[in-house]
């Protein structure tokens, strides 16, 4: 080969501590002419060598990714932050909850609507007892107040890599809003703090107001399990300690439940509040701490 082809062909290549290059064959190379590919005789041999340090290109990383096993994707993809439709998620629970909470406590319209019930001596639910006059508008908050609950409560205890306490926990506040549901679909027949022949417990309804309650009171268990939130804890506490408090009429002994059981509501909202914010941070209730 000529300079003149070795000038034109194949430009020599440097590499750190290495010797310049030659074409092979060249006088003073003092190796053999080598067969072909790297090396070879040829200006396109020359070119088309690669080094081993060479970058792999696009394709020849997307042929080693697809060979992974599925396990090795599966595990790759849980560890990624969360984002996309799951964020969408998280920030919809705060504002659910949170209205929730509000409407839940429906006592509070009762306090400039004309109801005839003395709130300090009377059960909510009797506001939406048969026949009662606001029955309706009580009785749609309630339904209201569910629904937002069980749209909260679904996403984090459908979502995967979760714990499973937390799931669980999640799938409680759940069967505590189908309660609620059930509790308004058989309503107390009278208001017993109102009406003398009334009787206080109504099996079918006490039985699905003691749904609604086991209910609450598993998921409070269960999501405010190792937290480190303070709140989180003594508020279970003491909507339970409330809720005994307001059994007094189903032993004959009525007076001030009306009190304890609101105390109990507004409870059970600022936990629905702060279960919102802890599934909005991505913390706390979530299992993802």
């Amino acid at each position: 080969m000529s300079r003149l082809q070795w000038e034109e062909g194949a430009a020599p290549t440097y590499a750190a501590g290495a010797a310049v290059t030659r074409p092979p064959g060249q006088p003073g190379d003092g190796r053999p002419p080598a067969c072909g590919g790297r090396g070879s005789g040829t200006h396109n041999g020359l070119r088309g060598g690669t080094s081993e340090a060479t970058p792999q290109s696009p394709d020849h990383r997307r042929d080693a990714l697809s060979s992974e096993p599925p396990s090795a994707v599966l595990e790759r993809t849980a560890a990624l932050p969360a984002g996309g439709t799951g964020g969408v998620r998280r920030r919809w629970a705060p504002l659910l909850l949170a209205t929730a909470a509000v409407v839940y406590n429906d006592w509070l319209p009762a306090l400039v609507l004309p109801t005839g019930l003395d709130p300090r001596h009377s059960y909510v639910s009797e506001l939406y007892a048969a026949d009662q006059r606001f029955r309706l508008p009580f009785a749609a908050l309630e339904l209201a107040a569910a629904g937002l609950v069980v749209a909260a409560a679904l996403p984090p205890g459908c979502r995967r890599g979760a714990e499973r306490g937390k799931r669980a926990g999640w799938w409680c506040l759940v069967a505590f809003g189908v309660c609620s549901v059930a509790d308004v679909v058989v309503p107390m027949r009278c208001a017993p703090s109102a009406e003398p022949g009334c009787e206080a417990v109504n099996p079918w309804h006490t039985a699905t107001s003691a749904l609604v309650h086991a209910a609450l009171f598993a998921s409070m268990t269960l999501l405010a399990s190792g937290t480190g939130r303070s709140a989180l804890r003594w508020v279970p506490v003491a909507a339970l300690v409330t809720a005994v408090c307001t059994v007094g009429p189903l032993f004959g002994h009525p007076g001030w439940h009306g009190v304890v059981q609101r105390t109990h509501l507004v409870l059970v909202g600022v936990w629905l509040v702060l279960v919102g914010r802890g599934e909005g941070r991505g913390s706390g209730p979530s299992g993802r701490d």
